[in-house]
């Protein structure tokens, strides 16, 4: 064992009591996290320890559990790598260990894009590693979306995507999963909407309950204003939200002319929009009162 607690493949495959290629294929699949260093893989002596008291099914013993951080990253490592069978096989793993895919979403996969974006932020990414990560969570993200579909009448119709300009589409993708698991039927314009696109999808959406305006980055705000402007003169009768980590907070949104904000995350869009239908047996007729509510008084009629 080296000094920083690491081990090589060999000495932990003899620790696990498994074939060399054995605990080869757990470091290509995520179950164990590792470095190359030289011609020599080295892992942690801490996984390896965690992986043999792991029944071989899969799932972690009750109690055994790795944190939501550790988890991450090292669905990060297999993103930045490229590896989407890696990636996959950290999902399965969770899932088997009792996590449905709702928090898959909010306590794995947000989180290793969200230090994605923080390392990006400093300098510690590449721009292909960034790329290669972003394509594997996108492959990752197609594979859970058919997991939230529900059965029966929706509760209404969600029109949401990013802004002109705007060139992140996960995080609304994401969402849009998430609001089909809670009843929603969701209609996700994607990366870069120009406002026409919004205009044209809200006004055609069957029982719309509310129009979801994302920004990911900040330096957007004159394109919200402008993509609500185009909203209100359309006539769109639901309210018009600002959510994503590009609006810092609720008097941002109020200041662009939305209805209100839905924060930086899905918890808590999902929270705003429950709410919303849940005050009226009438969403439309509600949402109606809603945005003439969020309008500064110079643009009430």
């Amino acid at each position: 064992m080296t000094g920083d607690g690491r081990v090589t493949l060999s000495e932990a495959a003899r620790a696990l009591d498994v074939h060399y290629m054995t605990a080869y294929r757990y470091l290509r699949t995520g179950r164990l996290a590792g470095e190359r260093v030289g011609a020599t893989w080295r892992v942690r002596l801490e996984d390896v320890n965690f992986l043999a008291a792991t029944p071989r099914n899969g799932a972690a013993p009750p109690g055994r559990r790795t944190s939501p951080q550790r988890r991450s990253a090292r669905l990060l490592e297999r993103l930045i790598s490229g590896d989407e069978i890696g990636a996959w096989a950290i999902v399965e793993e969770q899932m088997k260990g009792g996590d449905d895919p709702a928090a898959i979403y909010d306590e794995l996969l947000t989180m290793a894009l969200t230090s994605l974006g923080e390392s990006w932020a400093r300098g510690q990414v590449t721009v292909a590693q960034e790329h290669r990560a972003t394509v594997v969570a996108a492959r990752v993200v197609a594979r859970l979306g058919p997991s939230f579909r529900r059965r029966g009448r929706t509760r209404g119709t969600v029109v949401l995507g990013t802004v002109a300009g705007d060139p992140h589409a996960l995080p609304g993708a994401m969402l849009a999963d998430r609001l089909r698991g809670i009843g929603f039927e969701p209609l996700d314009l994607g990366a870069d909407a120009p406002p026409e696109a919004f205009v044209e999808t809200a006004r055609a959406a069957d029982r719309l309950v509310a129009v979801l305006v994302g920004a990911t980055t900040r330096g957007h705000e004159r394109v919200l204003r402008s993509t609500l402007g185009a909203l209100r003169r359309s006539e769109v009768a639901s309210p018009v939200f600002i959510g994503g980590r590009g609006v810092v907070d609720e008097a941002s949104a109020l200041t662009l002319g939305a209805a209100g904000w839905t924060g930086h995350d899905a918890p808590r869009a999902l929270a705003v929009l429950t709410a919303l239908v849940e005050s009226s047996p009438h969403p439309r007729a509600r949402a109606t009162e809603v945005t003439a509510r969020g309008r500064r008084p110079s643009e009430r009629r």
